[in-house]
């Protein structure tokens, strides 16, 4: 069953990370679930997902297991990177994900397989806006850094009221833009959520934008784009010192 072979663990950490992370709680998560069930995956309300890495495989002879022969279970030299993971879930406050051909091959035929995904929940503002609408990002204090940016559609419920079932049913719909140049760095920001400003990644689908970001104090922002262009152009201003 699941519950023999869900493992699940949850580590605090407290002001251990720099940045816009600082003075904030960082929830950290090993989720591992047997090949082929739902995976699901949430944060609290202030939290966003950040997938750490997401691997399909069998790196543990006892983990999912149970009423398996060891024929199945000696091989743990078996794992495959599952990017899917990342595109579908990061920014989200919660992700449901039916692993069924997630995985973008079979790393070793035969042996029984288990998905392990590490997320961390960072603290980030949330906006989602039906096409034909404008997002409207705002901070009060600091200023916008965006996180994630997607126009398109990953589930079959966010903006469907009133639509046909048919322009719901691609959920794997993604025109990541480049929104970082246009909002970051601002107090607020409006975005309009239509195909002549972020491309069409599936005709047809009736799309949304989703958007996560944070409100960075301004010298953190300083401190970034110092660091940016010390890495960059390879001198020491003055300012930056």
């Amino acid at each position: 069953s699941k519950a023999t072979c869900t493992l699940f663990t949850a580590t605090m950490c407290h002001n251990n990370l720099k940045l816009f992370i600082m003075y904030s709680i960082v929830i950290v998560v090993v989720l591992t679930v047997i090949h082929y069930v739902l995976m699901f995956f949430f944060c609290s309300d202030t939290g966003v997902i950040s997938v750490q890495s997401a691997t399909c495989g069998r790196t543990s002879s006892q983990i999912c297991s149970v009423g398996r022969p060891p024929s199945e279970t000696s091989n743990t030299q078996c794992s495959i990177d599952v990017p899917a993971v990342f595109k579908r879930c990061n920014g989200l406050r919660e992700c449901e994900l039916n692993t069924q051909g997630l995985a973008p091959k079979d790393p070793c035929f035969g042996t029984y397989k288990y998905y392990t995904t590490n997320y961390i929940c960072i603290p980030a503002e949330t906006s989602v806006t039906c096409h034909g609408g404008y997002s409207y990002l705002k901070c009060e204090n600091g200023k916008i850094q965006i996180n994630t940016a997607n126009y398109g559609r990953t589930d079959k419920t966010t903006c469907s009221e009133g639509r046909p079932s048919e322009q719901l049913q691609n959920t794997n719909c993604y025109s990541p833009n480049a929104l970082a140049p246009v909002c970051n760095g601002l107090k607020s920001c409006e975005v309009f959520a239509t195909h002549t400003v972020f491309t069409d990644p599936c005709f047809g689908i009736y799309k949304y934008l989703a958007i996560s970001y944070y409100c960075l104090p301004p010298g953190v922002r300083e401190y970034l784009f110092c660091r940016l262009l010390l890495n960059s152009f390879n001198f020491f201003p003055r300012s930056c010192v």
